[in-house]
């Protein structure tokens, strides 16, 4: 039985996006519980999207598990993911994660780099769980 509240969550898969998560996890070679995700100060405009692999969880970090995929968000992030949707895109050159955002402000032209505004009050107001300012 999922999770039937109609509030926001932190960070939603796409199909294609938890496929994509449980290949990698499955292609590591190494004991994976799940793939990280968060933000940092980097970039032409201001931050970027960070993934990377987690052999522990940390108790800090929230847990999703959606569609047989787990990801851990760093709680750092919370404010800059809320509402987020990931998806795993492949074109003519080039496959990759896409975040599609509703607080994202902008991105530079390659596509590395994005403005992230926090999330509104209302937003938080709106989250399932409290979140740390």
């Amino acid at each position: 039985m999922g999770n039937m509240s109609n509030k926001p969550k932190i960070l939603s898969l796409s199909d294609a996006a938890a496929e994509r998560i449980k290949q990698i996890i499955a292609g590591s070679g190494r004991p994976v519980a799940g793939v990280r995700v968060g933000v940092k100060n980097a970039g032409c405009v201001g931050m970027e999207y960070t993934m990377e692999f987690v052999e522990n969880a940390d108790p800090a970090d929230d847990m999703i598990e959606e569609k047989g995929a787990r990801l851990f968000i760093d709680p750092k992030a919370i404010l800059f993911l809320l509402g987020t949707t990931m998806d795993h895109r492949v074109d003519k050159l080039s496959s990759g994660f896409v975040f599609d955002n509703p607080n994202q402000t902008d991105a530079c032209g390659c596509g590395e780099s994005v403005a992230i505004s926090p999330a509104s009050k209302a937003q938080l107001e709106a989250f399932d769980k409290p979140v740390r300012v």
